[in-house]
């Protein structure tokens, strides 16, 4: 009877290329749909990275000698350690971009972002269209912008034998693009206006996803309601609000089986819930990893996301020196790159508290785990947070999220609420608002907190016990795809899904998304 076939057309994927959650989240969905015994293929660029960290590679095909940016050639392999395939578009362009996919070396977007990635949903498209070697999957699902023009290059090609769908990751990024290379991106004229793609005098890739997907998903169910808003919408919230019958929302998943505290080989030393001695030997290992003293009763406060005006870097560099000064024991970590202006305000602070502040500034996969599983508490300001998977790592080794109440964050992180009699059921520490009070005013009750062992202890109990797996929401992607996928092929997305597990079970198995 065959495989039910999903193509994951996205920007980056671990261990390829990672800039963010993102390619978390298309690595551990590939591989948990594999599991549900789905032929599950990741469609991305072929960045100079990815062709080196890629397993058992060959060109698969003829060469594309008309992309909208030029020719190209497909190579097929499997991500490292694992059962995953993915197809890399190997282009000039990509071949190129040797640092971060998306900016130069001066933070500027490439010029060229709009022809890169028109590419890689030409490709997607002429796969789905039965034109290359590769077999035609039954649902295409694209990710955030970059994979935006799929949906409208099947409807308007006329291929009607494949499902489509558009995740939406972080909707503030659009790729909204020059008017002018709606040809060459194979976008008809018909469709250059306010009712179609054209957003403000550009083409925007987003818009034209959220017009012509068969379905549409946010990553939490509070997101999935904010950006139908004017605040959260970014200018999308009226199209959005018209296909709501089309809007999904499908909480993220997290791998467990990188993300265990009782099995990470990245980490000084194991440790788990019932033997948490591991986690003051990973406390130890941060501070000399940082050339902190090592000091195990003082505060560790970890900063461990991009340094950007979303990310409330700006607000962070406000906030520390007053706790800084109000909290003389404390200290604090910071791992992240982001624009240059943050950075290097980040480590000013490290040289004006050379014994108690220190910043990396990158990302490296190993010192981020060492982050998770060492730090006392995570800082994760946000003035949007569509999922928020850093603080979900972060509640997993027993280190407490303080975190803005937006987005996937209201779902995840159940508020302490007073320091001196914290809810029963909490596991984080949330707070309103933008400014640098607000977000010091929470850090200081999760110090006062951290200063009562038995209340301290519970939270690390409820933030490490919470289920953040990929069974339930794999379970929502899989009859989302039965719902979409050709009536030929909605058999094999169903059998997926047996034997089939009783409602309770569904609620059971994602229990741990709807606390807050």
């Amino acid at each position: 009877m065959g495989r039910a076939r999903v193509l994951l057309v996205a920007s980056e994927a671990v261990p390829l290329v990672k800039t963010g959650g993102l390619a978390d989240v298309i690595t551990a969905l590939a591989a948990v749909l594999v599991e549900h015994g789905v032929d599950a293929t990741i469609l991305m660029p072929a960045y100079p990275a990815a062709v080196e960290r890629a397993s058992s590679l060959r060109q698969v095909g003829q060469l594309f000698d008309d992309l909208p940016g030029g020719s190209g050639r497909l190579l097929l392999g499997t991500l490292p350690g694992s059962p995953v395939s993915v197809l890399l578009l190997d282009t000039e362009r990509f071949a190129r971009r040797s640092g971060d996919p998306y900016v130069d070396e001066h933070g500027n977007e490439y010029e060229d972002n709009a022809l890169a990635f028109g590419d890689l949903a030409e490709v997607a498209a002429r796969i789905c269209a039965g034109q290359t070697m590769v077999p035609a999957p039954h649902v295409v699902h694209a990710n955030d912008w970059h994979a935006g023009l799929v949906p409208l290059l099947l409807r308007v090609r006329g291929i009607t034998g494949v499902g489509s769908a558009l995740t939406i990751h972080n909707l503030a990024f659009q790729g909204n693009v020059d008017m002018g290379l709606a040809g060459r991106l194979g976008v008809p004229a018909d469709m250059l206006h306010a009712d179609g793609v054209e957003f403000w005098g550009k083409l925007s890739f987003m818009k034209a996803g959220i017009l012509c997907a068969d379905r549409i998903t946010a990553v939490s169910d509070t997101y999935a309601e904010e950006i139908l808003t004017p605040r959260f919408g970014h200018g999308l919230d009226g199209l959005l609000g018209s296909r709501r019958d089309a809007l999904l929302a499908i909480p993220n998943g997290v791998d467990t089986a990188v993300w265990n505290p009782a099995r990470d080989t990245l980490t000084a030393r194991p440790f788990s819930i019932t033997d948490m001695a591991g986690k003051a030997a990973c406390k130890r290992d941060l501070q000399r990893q940082f050339g902190l003293p090592v000091e195990p009763f003082a505060p560790l406060l970890a900063l461990g996301s991009r340094m950007t005006h979303q990310k409330m870097a700006d607000v962070a560099l406000d906030a520390l020196p007053r706790l800084l000064e109000r909290h003389p024991r404390l200290q604090v970590v910071v791992l992240g790159r982001g624009d240059h202006g943050y950075e290097s305000r980040f480590q000013q602070l490290a040289a004006e508290y050379p014994a108690r502040f220190a910043v990396h500034v990158g990302y490296d996969e190993k010192l981020a785990h060492a982050l998770h599983a060492g730090a006392d508490m995570l800082l994760h300001g946000t003035r949007f947070e569509p999922f928020g998977l850093t603080p979900i790592y972060a509640m997993l080794y027993g280190t407490i999220p303080v975190a803005s109440r937006v987005g996937g964050l209201c779902d995840t992180v159940a508020d302490a609420g007073a320091a001196d009699a914290p809810n029963e059921s909490a596991n984080g520490v949330l707070f309103d608002g933008d400014g640098a009070d607000d977000m010091s005013a929470a850090v200081d009750r999760a110090l006062a907190l951290f200063a009562q062992t038995r209340h301290w202890q519970r939270l690390q109990r409820n933030a490490m016990q919470a289920d953040f797996s990929w069974y339930g929401p794999a379970r929502k992607y899989l009859r989302m795809y039965a719902d979409i996928a050709p009536a030929g092929a909605r058999a094999l997305f169903e059998a997926t899904l047996m034997p089939r597990a009783s409602a309770d079970d569904d609620s059971a198995a994602t229990a741990g998304w709807k606390r807050a």
